[in-house]
């Protein structure tokens, strides 16, 4: 009889914790579920449920991994709800100096930067893994759903505009210390779009008035026209990198579950999307492990659902089953 040590030249090996990271193909014993187990590698992108928000919200914005995720801001008042996720639940931090909504932000869960909103469009604030601290110095331009990238000493700012007033394309750097308005414009100018990347190397994708497909590569001087979207909206989720950013969730005439896949040249549909259709939504991660949490989910309801992404080609592990 043909057996798994014949054929590989060694036996299963008998663990108590599966393995981590593991190698496609790999098997194991797990002795303490007593259960065969392999690692694949997934064909499409899946979500998955997560630990639900302390406090639903919409219009928040967040950074961060999945495992190690920041949810700042938002709506209802009084906007200054801070949470961090640990890879399964959401504890409360230190609140946020000025309360608002349609912020924008990047960094990590702790070295984290918040900047623009309403009623506050042109504040900026830096989170140390505790606490806010808000900087003297402000945007030149104060804008409010705006789209950001980077880290907390070296971000980018990009469209927006003032709380009733009119849409713009502008770009604006931070140092760490001060904010430096830049001559670079968006070709597209909007507001209420998605974000992914570097201060020199950032994309931009989405928004609206009206809905708009866009998507725009920045290269630390100027803004390229790239390869639009499969779906309009306004609203959505975004995280990634210039050459590999996901999209998900928005609005396009009704809330969205849809989620697209980014590879540095055009957008592909993934065939999985989202359990909750949102919009107004908070996002950190990866393109591979990306994290949707929050949003705006129709009617009444202001959602706390958080969503896990696992991206194509991230290795996952399955139960073998003998019977």
């Amino acid at each position: 009889m043909t057996t798994y040590e014949g054929i590989n030249g060694f036996a299963v090996q008998s663990v108590a914790t599966d393995p981590s990271p593991s190698n496609e193909g790999q098997v194991w014993y797990n002795n303490a579920s007593y259960a065969f187990k392999l690692t694949s590698v997934t064909t499409a992108g899946t979500w998955a449920a997560g630990g639900n928000l302390n406090t639903a919200r919409q219009e928040l914005s967040g950074c961060g991994t999945q495992t190690a995720g920041l949810a700042f801001g938002g709506d209802p008042a009084p906007g200054t709800s801070t949470e961090e996720y640990d890879g399964t639940a959401w504890t409360a931090s230190g609140a946020m100096n000025s309360g608002r909504g349609n912020l924008a932000g990047c960094g990590t869960q702790t070295a984290a930067l918040a900047f623009g909103g309403t009623p506050v469009a042109g504040q900026t604030e830096l989170y140390n893994g505790a606490s806010w601290t808000s900087s003297p110095n402000s945007m030149n331009n104060p804008s409010t759903q705006l789209g950001g990238a980077g880290t907390q000493t070296a971000a980018l700012a990009f469209g927006g505009g003032p709380g009733g007033g009119p849409v713009t394309g502008g770009t604006e750097s931070w140092n760490g210390t001060s904010w430096t308005a830049l001559p670079a414009s968006m070709n597209t100018a909007r507001r209420l779009l998605s974000a992914a990347g570097t201060q020199t190397a950032a994309l931009a994708f989405g928004g609206g008035p009206p809905n708009t497909a866009a998507t725009e590569a920045y290269n630390g001087t100027s803004w390229t026209s790239v390869n639009s979207m499969n779906t309009a909206r306004r609203t959505a989720g975004g995280t990634g990198t210039q050459t590999a950013a996901l999209g998900f969730g928005g609005y396009t005439t009704v809330n969205s579950a849809a989620t697209e896949l980014w590879n540095g040249t055009s957008w592909t549909s993934n065939p999985n999307n989202m359990s909750t259709a949102r919009s107004s939504l908070g996002e950190a991660g990866t393109q591979t492990a990306g994290l949707a949490f929050g949003g705006y989910a129709g009617g009444p309801t202001v959602s706390a659902v958080t969503e896990e992404f696992t991206g194509p080609g991230s290795p996952v592990t399955q139960t073998i089953t003998t019977s």
